[in-house]
């Protein structure tokens, strides 16, 4: 009896989970079992492996060979495991020395002609992997700059499986040499080997920090108090809702937010590059995504598209696509009630737990949520009632689809009025860039980040009501208008808790050391919608 084994990954939403992959051969009829829970693409691992085996010039082996994917109780789905399971076969057989791929850790799909193939969620793979010790990684060629974005792990990139053959073995001739932490040769000209790797999906929009972004705030005509709301919600991580008439650039402002939001940190970075790299949404040629994502679903989208889901194991839906970023719901009376009730539950935590008869997983979502609506189904309703069809029924009805509870969550709501003609004609001079406000937000957020240093919190959006309340007090006095609103059950105890928040990055705009009486009032105002003096 001949026995090897070697390792690789399992993904299970945006964790992995190493998988010892073990060859077995043993006198008898030529047959070829896979056993521990694979899926239908790795079933067919079968007919890939052997046939890139002996089109790399060796011998396959005519016993019977039972692979074992352990642990057998966790689902194994993709093609990621047809690299390990060609080299513990050929382990097995002999032809690779067992010990030299025990504690080596291989991913990537195989071609009939044995070239290795890349697969998505090399990323999140890698990083199981160090977390369970390995320090050498085999990935293809093409994700190998990905691979080694995680420190610590000696990244091999291979483009075909006589290469990796050549190098275990030392055979490796010197046109064959594998590239080591980057793409490998031929990058010059086309691959159709990464057309499976970059999947479209759900209108995420992602760039690299250092890539310019058009979209500018001194764009918009107007809209000054939107614009104020835009910043507080980019500097305390705040969600915000606007509300006005079609034309009134709603749709502008959100697709400006995401470029006066900060640079992700390394660690950012790195979440969000792993459940892109899962979702098939790295863009080429970038492994490392450094700015905010954003995400724009339509309001036709379903539920498990939105909280992510699918048939087997869930796959990542737009809240997690937009973690660490942006998600815009345009015309959100639109969306279906349920969908829109669902995204309750991340905004509190931070992450969505998924349910299903395959599993269930724990998918990161902490997202910047952007709701904008029209004030009735046509758009032409006022306080001053003037040029709308609508009757009171269908003005309440449609409005009333943003349930209290979701609107209970969003800390900042903005009614924005229909633009003037002399704002959209004339150049107003005042109107800051999207480069100005970023510096006064960056400033904002480097004011939180240091009173927060010592806890779990990064942002003000983020922190607890009772320590708002407890570490870290008002002025005296500043509270005055929020308890009278409390009295007059115009604010809850959450409501009480998101003015805090708002009043914290107000301050922290002006400069302040703590909030005062007019941050508050700031705070109560944009949550309300009800101006109360609103400085701009």
């Amino acid at each position: 009896m001949a026995f090897a084994h070697t390792g690789s990954v399992a993904l299970l939403g945006v964790d992995g989970v190493v998988v010892e992959v073990q060859a077995d051969l043993e006198p008898g009829v030529a047959a070829f079992t896979i056993v521990g829970l694979p899926d239908k693409a790795l079933s067919e691992a079968k007919d890939r492996v052997r046939a890139a085996v002996v089109n790399s010039g060796e011998k396959w082996p005519q016993r019977k060979l039972t692979v074992g994917l352990s642990p057998a109780s966790v689902p194994k789905s993709g093609s990621g495991f047809d690299l390990a399971i060609a080299c513990a076969v050929l382990a097995a057989a002999e032809v690779l020395d067992p010990a030299a791929i025990a504690k080596l850790l291989l991913i990537g799909e195989l071609g009939l002609d044995g070239r290795v193939r890349p697969v998505r969620g090399v990323l999140p793979a890698v990083l199981a992997a160090a977390d369970a010790g390995y320090e050498r990684v085999v990935v293809p060629s093409q994700t190998a700059a990905e691979a080694a974005l995680v420190p610590g792990m000696s990244v091999l990139g291979v483009r075909t499986l006589a290469q990796l053959l050549g190098l275990l073995t030392g055979r490796l001739t010197g046109e064959e040499e594998p590239a080591e932490g980057a793409a490998g040769a031929g990058a010059e000209r086309p691959d159709n080997a990464l057309a499976g790797l970059s999947l479209p999906g759900l209108g995420v929009r992602s760039r690299s920090a250092d890539e310019p972004d058009h979209r500018d705030l001194a764009d918009i005509a107007g809209q000054y108090e939107a614009r104020r709301a835009l910043e507080m919600a980019a500097a305390g991580g705040h969600h915000l809702y606007l509300k006005g008439p079609p034309g009134a650039g709603k749709t502008m402002l959100a697709e400006r937010l995401p470029g006066i939001l900060p640079p992700l940190t390394q660690q950012e970075a790195l979440e969000v590059t792993a459940v892109h790299s899962v979702a098939g949404l790295l863009p080429a040629g970038q492994p490392l995504l450094g700015a905010a994502p954003y995400c724009a679903p339509h309001h036709s989208t379903t539920m498990p598209a939105i909280i992510g889901g699918g048939s087997g194991l869930p796959r990542p839906g737009a809240v997690s696509l937009a973690h660490r970023g942006v998600l815009f719901l345009d015309e959100a009376p639109e969306f279906p009630v349920r969908v829109l009730d669902a995204l309750r539950q991340p905004l509190e935590s931070g992450e969505v737990v998924v349910a299903r008869s395959a599993g269930s997983l724990r998918l990161p979502a902490r997202f910047l949520l952007m709701l904008a609506a029209n004030p009735c189904p046509c758009g032409r309703w006022s306080r001053r009632g003037e040029g709308c069809d609508c009757t009171a029924t269908m003005v309440s009805r449609y409005q009333g689809r943003l349930s209290g509870p979701l609107l209970d969550r969003v800390d900042l709501r903005v009614e924005v009025d229909a633009v003037t003609r002399v704002e959209l004609m004339e150049r107003d001079a005042t109107a800051e860039s999207t480069a100005t406000v970023a510096a006064r937000v960056l400033a904002a957020r480097d004011r939180a980040a240091a009173r927060l240093k010592d806890t779990p919190w990064r942002t003000n959006g983020e922190v607890p009501g009772h320590e708002l309340r407890t570490r870290w007090r008002l002025a005296p006095g500043a509270l005055r208008d929020a308890e009278r609103d409390m009295e007059r059950g115009l604010l809850t105890a959450r409501g009480l808790d998101r003015v805090l928040r708002v009043a914290w990055t107000a301050a922290d705009l002006a400069g302040l050391d703590r909030p005062e009486r007019d941050e508050v009032r700031t705070a109560l105002a944009l949550r309300s919608g009800i101006s109360r003096g609103l400085p701009r």
